[in-house]
């Protein structure tokens, strides 16, 4: 009598448990005992971090804090400039009257310039 490899699969292979339960334990909590076709995993943390926010969204508070650490008036100006795209007056080929900016950018770029000349005689 010869055994395929599936039959013998069978007959070595434990049934996948029902439930698993992963938690976490503090300070001298004890783990909750497995009920049958069940599997319980602890990790045991010290008291003193139970009503702590986790560490993995301490770390993401700190991020987008960074992200935000830009004064009112820079974040305001940012969004300014992103805004004046589509604005009038604002040469760019997007929004209504976009065109219409095109000269006047081209006489503030020629103002500069001619400033920047007259200080350097």
């Amino acid at each position: 009598m010869t055994l395929s490899p599936a039959k013998a699969e069978e007959g070595t292979a434990a049934a996948e448990p029902e439930r698993w339960s992963i938690l976490v334990t503090y300070g001298e909590d004890k783990c909750p005992e497995s009920a049958e076709g069940e599997i319980v995993v602890c990790a045991n943390r010290p008291e003193e971090e139970r009503y702590r926010i986790p560490k993995a969204v301490r770390d993401k508070e700190k991020e987008e804090e960074a992200h935000y650490a830009a004064s009112w008036t820079a974040q305001f100006q940012n969004h300014e400039d992103e805004a004046r795209l589509g604005r009038p007056n604002s040469c760019s080929p997007v929004g209504s009257n976009g065109f219409t900016g095109c000269q006047a950018d081209m006489l503030r770029d020629w103002f500069a310039q001619r400033n920047i000349d007259r200080a350097e005689k």
